[in-house]
């Protein structure tokens, strides 16, 4: 069974990235030239593996996922895939992890994906500044949710959460940021490519 769809034997079936947005983020990880990637949200591996391709053999993703069995999951695709070698899987609270990484004072990272629970966008964001410098490129999936992130009434608390950090990300100086739309297999959503320019 490919990484892709292995997600159905995860928490959350047919929630990882499309195979045209995995290959965007590979492209995206060249052009920045990262090598050091920091994803919050691993499910079956299947950006994962994108990314630990992309980062090459010289390079090294660190990945947070919540439940230990997507871990394993993502374990069993990242051998199949030839790269678990270059791939730290911590299983956690994201948040938790993240302040781990913090207190750890950890070398920064080039390029961070944040791909999980949408109302802790904020918590993440917050997290992502304190773990890259300036020239780190910081993507957050999942933003624009069918259109319904253009309601600032809904009781959403995932909706909440993305209009929380992109508000955040709109009166952050060390931020520049543009949000794209994308129409696919999943439907119609979008993501936040944002670059640090500057200190935080």
């Amino acid at each position: 069974m490919g990484a892709r769809e292995s997600g159905v034997a995860t928490s959350m079936p047919n929630a990882e990235v499309a195979p045209n947005q995995g290959a965007f983020l590979a492209l995206l990880t060249q052009i920045a030239g990262a090598k050091r990637v920091l994803e919050f949200g691993t499910l079956a591996g299947y950006s994962t593996i994108w990314f630990a391709r992309a980062v090459g053999t010289d390079g090294h993703v660190t990945t947070l996922e919540l439940d230990e069995g997507n871990a394993e999951v993502a374990r069993t695709n990242l051998e199949r895939a030839g790269v678990a070698s270059r791939v730290k899987v911590l299983v956690g609270s994201a948040s938790e992890l993240a302040q781990s990484l913090i207190d750890a004072d950890v070398e920064p990272f080039d390029l961070v994906f944040v791909d999980a629970d949408k109302p802790n966008n904020p918590v993440y964001l917050d997290a992502a500044m304190k773990l890259t410098r300036p020239g780190a490129v910081i993507v957050f999936d999942n933003v624009v949710r069918d259109g319904k992130v253009t309601d600032s009434a809904s009781e959403d608390l995932r909706v909440q959460g993305v209009r929380t950090a992109i508000d955040i990300i709109a009166a952050t100086p060390d931020l520049e940021a543009t949000a794209l739309q994308t129409v696919g297999v999943k439907g119609w959503d979008g993501f936040i490519l944002a670059r640090r320019t500057s200190s935080f």
